[in-house]
């Protein structure tokens, strides 16, 4: 039994499919913006660390890329690889599921969770949509058949319903500790990195289906002068022809991206932004395990 008055703390993987709503779970457990979201799946790229410190108790929430069967090019690869190695290093592992779907996808990752050996929440997420709650049963009875040991939570993660349950269920998992990362800490990310995702995040919703999974985002100059944060962020795509669309009709659609990514820049870094972008082609980036190593892809 645990003391009360010892601290706890430990790590949590928050893992499912793409576009289940992973980030946005994590986002509003944390009160805050931290990872970036979309409509498209497989927006977040990195496992990204949500530190959540409340009394004596401290969660280490890691929000990972979606878990997907496709695995031909290089940037899958070492996005599933990233997902897959978290869950074999925390305490407690969420599995976020969409209401009622459950597909080959999710079978997919329920079978690692099993082989992990790991205590599993599953998360069934977007339950706002459900207007009738007993639609539910037949997709509960389907993960409680696969996942007989795991307790399952239905929660809105964008409406933050039945997130104090969730949370209360983590916390049971969370072993004596003390603190890893100061109180007041919220990531382990840089503000360099926080930035180059923010643009990324604007990109992704500005775009169409495919031009987003071959756009990266490398910050060449992050510093301070007179009280404004300087940025100047170059957008990396793979073609002419990609180069054009972010660009848009003389610049258009590039200049949206740059002030939408400032506001929410001066809302995180609490102060004036000064933003500038470029765009490079770099062809085959996305499938070369050597630039994916170079951009800050890793396993």
């Amino acid at each position: 039994m645990s003391d009360e008055d010892a601290e706890r703390c430990g790590y949590v993987a928050i893992v499912g499919q793409p576009n289940v709503g992973k980030s946005t779970l994590l986002n509003h457990l944390l009160g805050m913006k931290l990872s970036i979201t979309s409509r498209k799946p497989q927006t977040t790229r990195h496992n990204v660390l949500g530190i959540k410190t409340e009394g004596k108790l401290q969660l280490i929430f890691v929000d990972t890329p979606g878990i997907h069967q496709d695995r031909k090019k290089a940037m899958n690869r070492v996005m599933n690889k990233a997902a897959e190695n978290a869950i074999q290093d925390v305490d407690v592992v969420v599995f976020v599921v969409d209401r009622q779907q459950w597909d080959e996808t999710d079978q997919l990752v329920a079978t690692q969770l099993l082989q992990s050996h790991k205590p599993v929440i599953v998360a069934i997420n977007k339950i706002d949509r459900v207007d009738d709650l007993q639609a539910l049963l037949p997709a509960l009875e389907k993960l409680h058949d696969f996942l007989p040991d795991a307790e399952l939570i239905p929660v809105s993660a964008l409406q933050s319903k039945h997130l104090d349950t969730l949370e209360a269920a983590i916390a049971r998992y969370i072993p004596d500790g003390q603190h890893l990362f100061p109180e007041d800490q919220i990531t382990d990310r840089s503000e360099r990195f926080l930035a180059a995702e923010i643009i990324r995040e604007k990109i992704t919703r500005q775009l169409g289906a495919e031009v987003p999974y071959q756009v990266n985002v490398e910050i060449e100059e992050f510093s301070h002068i007179r009280n404004v944060l300087h940025i100047n962020a170059l957008i990396l795509v793979e073609r002419e022809g990609q180069k054009r669309i972010v660009i848009g009709t003389k610049g258009d659609r590039l200049k949206r991206i740059g002030q939408q990514a400032r506001l929410d820049m001066e809302r995180m870094f609490d102060g004036k932004v000064m933003l500038k972008l470029w765009v490079k082609v770099r062809s085959g980036w996305s499938d070369d395990e050597r630039a994916l190593r170079s951009l800050g892809y890793t396993d």
